[in-house]
């Protein structure tokens, strides 16, 4: 009994059946679909999402920019200007009018860290045998200049405290120059006494040229001398008097 090829059809339409002797004469390929699979992780990241923002928690899903003065340098941000540092260091230590500085820039510009470094080099060069007179400079430029202050005000000078406080740190420059000179000639008592008044006069009038101004009128001399009493002393702590 010779056997027929037969065809069946699937009713889903999707395959068809042949059989074994039509078989061999096909040929062909099954190509793989793109197969995604989600477990539920997108959902799960939304609905924290959601849960947080209702909760008012959305700020911890915020990502900070790089903001860029995050990147600025290290002077700049500690406020530091040394070209500044240098031309006022350039306006006490050369007082002189004649020499064109503008010198009320010390006065009215006031920095903080200038005036500290030269207050704390003065203390590095006094520790000669005296450490604890590094904080006693210090403490004495502050309160000094706060009382050069307060008299300024009380006597009408249109001051502010941080203008005095720069004033007097950036004077101390004179005293400093004139240490190593001191040094060398210590042994010639009556050169190293002119010396050092020398060095005074030159403190106190840098700051009193910049801190007393037309306003004291008659009254100069009231702030003039409290200035020069103070350089005086500063100087008494580096020599140990």
């Amino acid at each position: 009994m010779q056997q027929q090829a037969q065809h069946f059809s699937p009713t889903n339409g999707d395959f068809t059946f042949v059989s074994s002797t039509d078989a061999e004469e096909l040929s062909g390929s099954i190509e793989s679909p793109d197969v995604k699979v989600n477990v539920g992780g997108d959902s799960k990241d939304a609905s924290a999402t959601k849960f947080l923002r209702q909760r008012g928690y959305g700020w911890l899903l915020e990502v900070e920019e790089d903001d860029p003065e995050d990147t600025k340098p290290l002077l700049e941000e500690l406020d530091i200007d040394l070209k500044d540092i240098y031309y006022k260091i350039r306006c006490v230590l050369m007082p002189m009018p004649s020499l064109g500085f503008n010198r009320q820039v010390v006065r009215d510009n006031p920095d903080f860290w200038g005036p500290l470094a030269v207050v704390l080099f003065f203390s590095m060069i006094s520790l000669y045998g005296q450490f604890r007179v590094v904080s006693w400079i210090i403490t004495i430029w502050i309160f000094g200049s706060l009382t050069i202050f307060l008299l300024a005000r009380v006597l009408g000078g249109e001051v502010s405290y941080g203008q005095v406080l720069g004033v007097i740190g950036y004077s101390l420059l004179p005293l400093i120059v004139i240490a190593p000179l001191l040094l060398v000639i210590g042994g010639f008592e009556v050169v190293a006494t002119l010396i050092k008044l020398f060095g005074v006069f030159w403190a106190a009038y840098s700051a009193a040229s910049l801190l007393v101004g037309d306003e004291f009128k008659t009254k100069k001399p009231l702030l003039i001398y409290p200035i020069f009493l103070l350089y005086i002393y500063f100087l008494s702590l580096y020599t140990g008097v």
